[in-house]
């Protein structure tokens, strides 16, 4: 005789089944964001790092200055993705943080927070006119795939580039991971990166090439703490305006702004409200100015790792790793000053590795998508090529140049062929 079921127990059993099929289901997505953020603390931190010791900047202005663009992504990522339901990604503005490794050393602190608050300024205008969605829109979509391939080839290139390091481990490392990745993928596309990322730290920590986990074992000093924000009051001047503010305006805008829409109109989010994601970014640039923020913009290459059926196979819950990849950024940004000593640890083999594995399928994407179009494929390849040789001149990357060479020369390839 069989026991009676209350209701109770049985309304509890759906509740558990239905909560683990949707942790089940939406794994891969939160997974994309933790990876986004890996690789943006274990990357392109290490850029303000820097700027911050050229500076001379306090322990406690440079733990300000991290917690500030962290807590400022994360924010923006989250309520940009649960209001729109597409995986916006923000983040700072990497090659803004590279000017300022040298730019830091030539003004005073306060008179680059005025500065950063005119660059925030002039993006939230840019945005908020509709000036900059008007660009957008009549650049052709092979070129900004084009571009998005040329941007994300150097991450995959880097990865067989691990094979000629000469730090210890560095090539083997890379080599079982990549190994473990084409096994992975095969048995579970879905999982493949997670499970490539946990061997890759599980090789690292088993053999401790470079010792730093003894390291980490064996330091006293080092614990976990809050990050506390430091206000600093803005001074505006012309030079710092000059050599600071709008060069920063123009590298958030050409040089993180138009490759994160690229990236989102590439994963084929169409109807992205271009004007909203700038202005809403550049009013958190504003906000979070004066504790140090350099720039919030749209990130591209991270991104890409949020955007494609990697993170999700169906397009519509793809928005999830976007509130994910806030979560994780506010989270770790509330402990930036402790915890960016961890991610300088982590070996750049491993990151790299992990970065260009999880970016194949968006640089596979974007050379598709660049060559769907006969009429268009020498002006997306002069763009492609342009973007990946990765040079500077006039203060404008790679990516601005690939856009604008791979424009004109679409008009004027056009042109001539009627």
């Amino acid at each position: 005789m069989k026991t009676p079921t209350s209701p109770l127990s049985s309304g509890f059993g759906k509740t558990n089944r239905l909560h683990f099929g949707l942790a089940k289901d939406y794994f891969p997505a939160v997974l994309a964001g933790l990876i986004a953020v890996l690789i943006s603390y274990a990357g392109p931190m290490l850029l303000m790092v820097q700027a911050a010791q050229a500076a001379h900047l306090s322990k406690e202005l440079s733990s300000s200055w991290l917690w500030a663009v962290s807590v400022a992504s994360g924010i923006c990522s989250i309520g940009l993705s649960f209001r729109y339901k597409i995986p916006v990604i923000c983040a700072w503005n990497t090659p803004g943080a590279a000017l300022l490794v040298t730019g830091l050393m030539t003004v005073p602190y306060h008179h680059a927070i005025g500065a950063y608050i005119v660059a925030a300024a002039i993006t939230f205008l840019i945005g908020v006119t509709g000036a900059f969605s008007k660009l957008v829109s009549v650049i052709p979509k092979s070129l900004c795939a084009a571009m998005l391939a040329g941007i994300l080839f150097r991450f995959g290139v880097a990865v067989f580039a691990n094979s000629h390091s000469e730090i210890v481990g560095a090539p083997l490392l890379t080599a079982i991971m990549f190994f473990a990745y084409l096994l992975f993928k095969r048995q579970s596309a879905r999982y493949a990166i997670v499970l490539t990322l946990m061997t890759g730290i599980m090789v690292w920590g088993t053999f401790d090439w470079g010792s730093q986990t003894t390291k980490l074992a064996t330091d006293a000093g080092w614990h976990l703490t809050f990050t506390k924000p430091v206000w600093s009051s803005p001074e505006f001047s012309l030079k710092a305006i000059i050599s600071l503010g709008l060069p920063l305006a123009v590298l958030c805008l050409t040089g993180q702004q138009v490759p994160g829409i690229a990236v989102l109109r590439a994963a084929g989010f169409e109807k992205t409200p271009t004007s909203k994601l700038i202005s809403m970014t550049g009013m958190a640039s504003l906000i979070f100015a004066p504790f140090g923020a350099h720039g919030i913009n749209l990130a591209a290459i991270t991104a890409a790792i949020c955007t494609g059926p990697e993170a999700h196979q169906q397009i519509k819950k793809r928005w999830v790793a976007g509130v994910a990849c806030g979560i994780f950024y506010v989270l770790i940004g509330c402990f930036a000053g402790s915890l960016k000593d961890l991610f300088l640890m982590l070996p750049h083999a491993l990151v790299s590795t992990v970065a260009g594995l999880a970016l194949l399928g968006a640089i596979q994407n974007g050379l598709v998508n660049a060559m769907a179009a006969p009429e268009e494929r020498e002006a997306a390849l002069i763009t492609f090529i342009v973007t990946a040789s990765n040079f500077t001149i006039l203060g404008l990357g790679a990516a601005c140049w690939g856009i604008l060479l791979g424009g004109a020369s679409h008009f004027l390839l056009r042109k001539s062929s009627h």
